[in-house]
């Protein structure tokens, strides 16, 4: 394709490519976690992410390249899993932004196009820490602006972005000392530099030789309510009490514009659904839009929706059948909080990220109204924290991550709603429940914002959970199948029982910081006789400390636990 342009095609080739190459690697990216937990998932963060924006991609349009690179922020918008996955979506909205309204790419095009992503991407990140994703895509894209006067062809311009990315990547031990010290390049950098790779190869017309099938993508396609691009949103209604349906049919598909037909006007379609029913949401672009209503009939929805395009992924659900079977089997949740019938501006709920039966119990029983189920090994998206957020009885929308790698993810989701949400950056599931502690469902909103993220700083997290390496941490050598004690997700110690683990850990913590109450949670790999016994040993060890122990249920984590 040498001297040639890219075209919308050609984009799509090359987000295709990139796409399969990451999935194959991705166990590869995994492994270059400098923490040897069992719950590294860069690669597999990333790759998720990858394969929601292909989703979108594969839909789409490719008249354009400006389609193509839409949807395939889109996508990745709305999938997108971790701190690096979010930070790809970052990189490909810029991407996009930087190629809005262009046909065809040639070789300096393509250039400033990943410097938009670049620049997107470093506003999104409030503390940017080079050596990581951001680097090299930030020092790949610079290569690309600096050489744009003398490279015209994109292939060309490709190749020499991919070199750089390269050259980049294997700096960034000399950046971060953490990096050098476990004798690894950053996983995140390298998920990127997989995906350069594969736009080489789609360019190119190259193949890939192991290959593997994409996972699962979330529904895509919600617009963010700040987008100035054709995108529109149809604010949400409340439903009505689930018991007394008046529209009974959940109906949900997308509309896919008529070849050389006029474009979907979003919100005329909104506005004219409006009589036919409730919690009403016309979101996408004009070629592509998804559409979302109850109603009481679904005739006369389809009938509208038809004239602007074909219909295509029609799920059509009878709420009243739905919660009749639901009634049968209610009896086991008799305990379980009761959900407001209806809310109004000032009503205030909360969404809670936790794995585990007994974690999710915990938080339910604090007034949590929407659990994620999720958290190490398994971050939410972008779509799954909106979802819970659109499914809260509330206006006003508490959220607690419970996990660092997660906070991005729910700030990108509470920017796509017209609900009000407060994201509580809490970072580990002890933190979230002592924001639950001090939670008043009647309060001033903001005030409690306030107060919640101040009682994260009142709770020491300790962790207890295993090494699936050998690697050198700090000062701390590590062999694969050592126990290992994480002290505000930074490892402290480690042994041979997750039991001596956890006491001499919680000696280090008390020693520091004093406190008072012991809280233990445990989970696989543990069991109730032996939290049991090691909490009797630690009254004895610590008698000035109150000590609690619960089922917590999470997988790969020994123990949970709080020093308050």
């Amino acid at each position: 394709m040498s001297n040639q342009a890219i075209d919308g095609k050609t984009l799509k080739q090359m987000i295709l490519h990139a796409a399969r190459n990451l999935e194959a690697h991705k166990d590869a990216v995994n492994a270059l976690n400098v923490f040897p937990v069992p719950d590294g998932d860069t690669g597999t963060n990333m790759a998720a992410t990858m394969n929601s924006a292909t989703r979108e991609v594969e839909r789409a349009q490719d008249r354009t390249a400006s389609e193509v690179a839409a949807a395939m922020a889109q996508g990745s918008l709305m999938g997108a899993r971790g701190n690096s996955g979010v930070i790809l979506s970052q990189l490909f909205r810029g991407f996009a932004k930087g190629m809005e309204g262009k046909v065809t790419l040639d070789g300096p095009a393509l250039a400033r196009a990943f410097q938009e992503g670049v620049d997107t991407a470093y506003k999104a990140v409030m503390k940017p820490v080079e050596g990581t994703i951001l680097t090299v895509a930030r020092e790949s894209a610079a290569a690309g602006v600096a050489a744009s006067r003398r490279v015209k062809d994109p292939v060309k311009m490709m190749q020499l972005i991919v070199e750089a990315a390269d050259v980049s990547l294997a700096r960034t031990p000399d950046m971060l000392p953490v990096l050098k010290k476990a004798g690894v390049v950053d996983s995140g950098g390298k998920g990127f530099a997989l995906i350069l790779h594969g736009y080489y190869m789609g360019l190119t017309g190259s193949e890939i030789i192991a290959t593997a099938a994409p996972q699962p993508a979330p529904q895509p396609a919600r617009a963010d309510k700040h987008d100035t691009s054709p995108a529109a949103r149809i604010d949400f209604k409340v439903d009505e009490e689930i018991a007394d349906i008046k529209f009974p049919y959940d109906c949900e598909f997308f509309i896919r514009r008529y070849p050389g037909g006029q474009p979907i006007p979003l919100e005329q379609v909104g506005h004219l659904m409006d009589p036919m029913g409730d919690s009403i949401y016309v979101v996408g672009s004009e070629d592509y839009a998804k559409v979302h209503i109850h109603a009481s009939n679904p005739g006369p929805v389809l009938s509208l929706c038809i004239q602007y395009g074909d219909l295509v992924d029609i799920v059509i659900h009878n709420m009243r059948e739905q919660h009749a079977d639901l009634m049968e089997n209610v009896g086991h949740a008799a305990d379980a909080p009761a959900q407001a019938e209806e809310y109004d501006e000032n009503a205030i709920g909360v969404v809670a990220v936790a794995v585990g039966d007994g974690l999710a119990e915990v938080f339910r029983s604090l007034g949590v109204n929407e659990i994620i189920q999720g958290g190490q090994t398994m971050n939410p998206s972008t779509q799954d924290l909106l979802d819970a957020i659109e499914a809260c009885p509330a206006h006003q929308v508490f959220v607690l991550p419970n996990n660092k790698n997660i906070i991005l993810a729910a700030e990108q989701a509470a920017a796509l709603t017209n609900k009000k949400v407060f994201v509580v950056p809490s970072r580990s599931i002890p933190q979230g429940i002592a924001a639950m502690v001090s939670f008043l469902p009647e309060g001033d909103a903001d005030k409690l914002h306030k107060s919640m993220t101040r009682a994260l700083e009142n709770v020491q997290t300790g962790e207890i959970t295993f090494s699936v390496r050998d690697t050198v941490f700090g000062d701390i050598e590590i062999k694969e199948g050592d126990i290992l004690g994480l002290w505000n997700g930074k490892i402290a110690l480690t042994g041979k029982t997750p039991e001596a683990v956890l006491t001499s850990l919680l000696g280090q913590m008390i020693a520091d910081k004093g406190g008072e109450v012991i809280s233990i949670f445990w989970g696989e790999g543990s069991d109730e006789a032996k939290a049991n016994a090691l909490a009797d040993s630690l009254r004895g060890e610590f008698p000035d400390h109150e000590i609690e122990v619960q089922y917590g249920g999470q997988p790969l984590y020994f123990y949970v636990f709080s020093l308050e």
